[in-house]
């Protein structure tokens, strides 16, 4: 080919045909990355904490406040004077600054400290609390082994469904049922029942504590010549169980209580014969005292830690353990 026909020879006009392929590839990835733009949400707890492992791994110095504007140290007095130069403020705070927690874990973790002295108890708090709970568990103990001397005693009326024996804290619940005791509607104590009687003495006498008759009777209303209501009979039972118990003399009266309360305190719901006969009893309720060193113990605990255990619980041990039928 001539060099004039090479002359002659012009490029198309126009840009190339991909270029416009090209143009929308571009201008389509704009807008996808647009979209994402405006969908993204930012997390600020992973971004602080992303901030603060970033601020730890690059060795970035904390922010510290000083008093007095930063001195820099002449050059001359460092190279030429003839004693050690002293370290400017700055010097001194960049030395002994070193990366710390991130801000975020460091009040986290603030208010879980604070959280935990307000609920937690303190050491000395726990060790008192486990000085009571072991003292209490040691004199329930001493309970329940008197407990079950009393049932080995009363063996076969508890056999034969006459006589119950159970524990509630440090009180010895003797409960004799009206089967084998008394006469429906009596308050006079059955001949056969005086060999318990003397049983229940020769117990009672060899243990210490305030000794409650309480005479219970069901929901059905009486109404005779003797007895007005239940609560005549359920008090009558009662007096007629104590008068049997220190007749003897054996068992000073001065430890005797007795009360009468009708059918106000059921040990089941008065709905079958079954119910209502369990219902109609005389409990005999013996109330173990505390020794004056016990008491003084507990006192000095119950003064230093008074939430460990209610003062009521203390006082009169009713309801620190479940009731242990034998």
């Amino acid at each position: 080919m001539s060099d004039e026909e090479e002359e002659k020879c012009e490029c198309p006009p126009g840009i190339p045909g991909w270029m416009a392929t090209f143009a929308d590839l571009m201008s389509l990835l704009m807008c996808f990355f647009v979209l994402l733009l405006s969908f993204s949400e930012m997390d600020v707890l992973k971004f602080k904490r992303l901030a603060g492992s970033m601020r730890e791994a690059f060795g970035v110095q904390n922010i510290i406040n000083i008093d007095s504007i930063p001195k820099g140290t002449s050059v001359i007095a460092q190279e030429f004077s003839p004693g050690k130069p002293t370290p400017t403020p700055l010097q001194t705070v960049m030395q002994q600054t070193s990366p710390d927690e991130p801000q975020l874990e460091r009040d986290c973790q603030r208010q879980v400290e604070e959280a935990l002295e307000e609920q937690c108890p303190t050491r000395e708090s726990s060790q008192i609390e486990d000085i009571i709970i072991e003292k209490i568990k040691m004199l329930v103990e001493e309970t329940e082994n008197d407990a079950i001397t009393a049932a080995s005693a009363l063996q076969e009326e508890v056999r034969n469904n006459q006589v119950e024996v159970e524990t509630r804290g440090r009180r010895i619940v003797i409960r004799v049922q009206e089967k084998g005791s008394f006469q429906s509607g009596s308050a006079d104590l059955e001949p056969a029942f005086f060999d318990v009687i003397d049983k229940l003495v020769e117990i009672l006498k060899e243990l210490e504590g305030t000794i409650t008759v309480e005479g219970h009777s069901d929901s059905i209303p009486i109404k005779t010549a003797r007895f007005r209501s239940n609560w005549d009979l359920s008090a009558a039972r009662a007096l007629e169980v104590a008068h049997a118990l220190f007749d003897s003399g054996e068992v000073p009266q001065s430890r005797f209580l007795i009360a009468g309360y009708a059918d106000t305190k059921p040990l089941v719901p008065n709905d079958t014969p079954e119910n209502r006969a369990r219902n109609r009893r005389v409990e005999i309720i013996l109330q173990q005292p505390l020794d004056n060193k016990t008491k003084e113990e507990l006192k000095e605990a119950r003064e230093q830690a008074p939430n460990v255990i209610p003062s009521e619980q203390l006082d009169d041990w009713g309801g620190l353990s479940p009731d242990e039928i034998f």
